[in-house]
């Protein structure tokens, strides 16, 4: 098969990938975008010199866009240049005519120009990502043009009623607040249907996420509209510099956390290639494990950190003298499960910034229901006090014993019986509510 056909069939399941509310969303981009640039023929473009400058500034924003954690793909420097197109009042005061409101040359362009300059910029900064093979979001550029569109259809309409300039900017931070709260908003819509995650959830994770750099692009919309207004169209090259350094600064941050996952998935495969457990079964058990956590309602925070510790859950059995037949930890005696999670704890610390994750790998062994007997070994006090699991470890648990009783065996009915013996040891070892979350997840998986 050649790489034309492997990158052809790559883009068909991408967009087969494509849910009913981000179609809603391209669908509804694409006809403002018809709409706008329709206008703009019958129209003409207004002031072409400062569309032109404005739509190179969004193209190169576009062609140096990044991608976020949690898959979120953000063009910082094309946003903020789009929006301070939308809320342009003028153009400096050089040629005013003596009559002009603020003394300045007037801002001519419609709303409809302003979506015609931005979907025309966000293409043509497309362009080299799609020549070698990195198509663009088509569900992330319909937001960010849809975010673009609010601002000039709320905020352009007001500069015909000659309000002055202090009216004007408080106009202006109203209009940016509403659209980053209509961003966050749609991307929160659509990341509850693709991660089958609760929406109330995903409304949290799209805030955590997005709102630092939602401020950062904002404040540089306005300074950008405002500096423009008052010195022309100089003024882009220099208050651009503001949104490069933060980009620069998430894309470190970015990269930070990718390299961290990276990392960990390497430690992850050593007790594979070393033989102490089946090929694939600590990526199964992380999959099953997010996959759980999303359907019990936790963070995305929190799921990265279960990610992590579900990866390297059974680290420990590298101090193991001989290995467990199958790597099955749910075969071990409780003392043997303690000590392989209380040695992969140890080892997570060493990391020095992974402390969080190497206590839920350390209590992942520890039964739902603890006593004060539970956990007491040859020697120790039968009253010591037993801490309770966390959620992460729960769900942690069930993983690896569903995986380690069933392993890559896509059978359905050896399955559905490995969920009974869970069922059955709920009354103290397993979580019930994390039992019945992984039989939900189960039963969505596709049929072979």
């Amino acid at each position: 098969m050649s790489s034309t056909q492997i990158r052809a069939r790559r883009e068909r399941a991408a967009w087969q990938t494509i849910d009913s509310g981000q179609l809603l969303l391209i669908a509804t981009a694409g006809l403002f975008v018809v709409v706008a640039i329709a206008e703009v023929a019958a129209a003409g473009l207004r002031q072409p010199n400062v569309a032109i400058i404005f739509g190179v500034l969004i193209a190169l924003g576009e062609l140096f866009r990044m991608v976020m954690p949690g898959n979120r793909e953000v063009a910082p420097i094309a946003s903020a240049g789009a929006m301070g197109y939308a809320l342009l009042v003028g153009i400096g005061p050089e040629g005013a005519p003596p009559d002009a409101p603020l003394g300045v040359v007037p801002a001519e362009h419609s709303p409809l120009q302003v979506v015609a300059v931005t979907s025309v910029g966000m293409l043509v900064g497309s362009l080299p990502h799609i020549l070698v093979g990195r198509s663009p979001r088509p569900d992330a550029m319909a937001r960010r043009l849809f975010t673009v569109a609010v601002v000039a259809l709320c905020f352009r309409p007001m500069l015909s009623l000659g309000l002055p300039w202090q009216l004007l900017l408080a106009v202006m931070g109203l209009v940016v607040v509403l659209s980053c709260f209509t961003d966050v908003l749609i991307a929160s819509m659509i990341r509850a249907e693709a991660v089958r995650a609760r929406f109330g959830i995903a409304l949290r994770d799209e805030i955590d996420a997005k709102m630092a750099l939602c401020a950062a692009t904002s404040a540089t919309a306005m300074l950008i509209a405002v500096a423009t207004t008052a010195m022309g169209e100089a003024a882009l090259l220099i208050f651009t510099v503001p949104i490069l350094v933060t980009q620069f600064a998430f894309r470190r941050y970015a990269g930070i956390r990718a390299t961290y996952l990276q990392t960990v998935r390497a430690l992850s495969r050593v007790t594979e290639v070393g033989g102490y457990v089946e090929t694939g079964h600590s990526r199964r058990v992380s999959r099953l494990s997010v996959a759980m956590g999303r359907e019990l309602g936790m963070s995305e925070e929190e799921l990265l950190e279960l990610e992590y510790a579900a990866l390297m859950h059974d680290i420990g059995q590298l101090s193991l003298g001989d290995p467990i037949p199958g790597g099955a930890t749910v075969l071990a005696s409780p003392a043997e499960q303690r000590r392989i999670a209380e040695l992969g704890a140890e080892v997570i610390k060493q990391t020095g910034v992974l402390d969080r994750v190497a206590h839920i790998v350390q209590l992942s062994s520890h039964p739902y229901r603890t006593g004060p007997e539970t956990l007491a070994g040859p020697g120790e006090a039968a009253e010591r006090p037993a801490p309770a699991p966390p959620l992460a470890g729960r769900i942690i648990k069930v993983a690896n014993a569903y995986d380690d009783l069933v392993g890559d065996s896509a059978d359905r009915d050896r399955g559905a019986a490995v969920l009974e013996r869970l069922r059955l040891d709920s009354a103290a070892e397993y979580d019930p509510t994390v039992v019945e979350a992984l039989s939900r997840v189960v039963d969505r998986r596709p049929r072979p």
